[in-house]
């Protein structure tokens, strides 16, 4: 195991998340500590599968709190997975190109910071996302310090892509937004040393599940209504058709013996209520905080589903 990262203080730095993401659970870690299954407590699993990534705030926790031996992280977002396997395994070279970033934007004025995170999101979006990160570790770098980047000095720290695929998020207005926050970047990296990564489609690592293992499903939510539909984190859509394959993955999981637990959005049609009625379903608050109008940001039931009781 990697060696643990000490603060100024000489105290441990525990990784969190170094990414702004829509739906990111790390406002329901708390609720979630009665929600994960006995078995992970009682140190009797030993796989941890997360196969829709975003900020990975489960993993997160999921590692702080127990012992796990192997950990299978994946999502369809290219992006997304190749800057983990750049923290994972190029964080020095990476806190170097974000403390250039950060340097030069924090001395910027407010004018001369919209031009910069423009021409960045503009290279962002010229620039091919499928390198290999060991074969070109130096373009693989630049395009994941450029995301961080962007992620950090964007509009409520949204990633969200046009149906091009490219990334179209506006501007946002931090005074000193934490470009780099290097002794976290280390400490992931340090966590992510027992990870495989990989870009792939939700059920292709969950073929030949490992025993004793925990999957958390954590998809693009279905949206509460009509209007209000944000899946947007790929070029791809997640459908109603999606949702119910996700949901018999989530049988077959059951029947393997794995511990599965899924999150998404309470609708008011009851379409989880009913795609999963043959599992236990709780229900919990949770402040809705992507929305261009403040005043619909408030509190909103999640479920999530488990196939243990709780």
């Amino acid at each position: 195991m990697a060696a643990s990262i000490k603060n100024t203080s000489g105290e441990p730095v525990h990784a969190k998340p170094f990414l702004k993401w829509a739906g990111s659970k790390r406002q329901l870690l708390n609720q979630f500590i009665n929600l994960y299954p006995p078995q992970l407590k009682a140190g009797t699993i030993k796989n941890y599968y997360e196969p829709f990534l975003g900020s990975g705030a489960v993993f997160f926790d999921v590692s702080k709190r127990y012992k796990v031996e192997n950990v299978f992280l994946s999502d369809v977002n290219a992006d997304l997975i190749l800057t983990y396997k750049i923290v994972q395994s190029h964080v020095s070279s990476l806190t170097e190109v974000l403390l250039k970033h950060q340097k030069k934007y924090l001395a910027l004025n407010k004018t001369e910071r919209l031009k910069y995170f423009y021409d960045q999101r503009a290279l962002f979006n010229i620039q091919p996302n499928d390198f290999d990160t060991e074969k070109k570790s130096g373009k693989a770098i630049t395009r994941a310090a450029r995301l961080i980047f962007l992620n950090r000095t964007c509009f409520n720290g949204l990633f969200r892509v046009n149906s091009k695929g490219a990334f179209n998020t506006p501007a946002g207005q931090y005074a000193k937004p934490a470009i780099c926050d290097e002794q976290n970047l280390k400490a992931v990296s340090g966590l992510l040393q027992k990870a495989n990564i990989k870009k792939s489609n939700y059920n292709d690592e969950l073929k030949d599940i490992k025993p004793a293992s925990f999957v958390y499903f954590d998809p693009p939510y279905r949206p509460l209504s009509r209007t209000s539909n944000f899946t947007a984190y790929s070029k791809s859509a997640f459908t109603d058709e999606q949702q119910a394959r996700l949901a018999q993955l989530f049988r077959d999981l059951n029947e393997k013996g794995a511990a599965v637990m899924l999150s998404n959005s309470e609708t008011n049609d009851c379409f989880f209520d009913h795609l999963y009625k043959d599992f236990h379903i709780v229900r919990v608050p949770a402040k809705r905080l992507i929305n261009s109008d403040a005043s619909k940001r408030g509190l909103v039931n999640e479920i999530v589903v488990t196939n243990y009781p709780v």
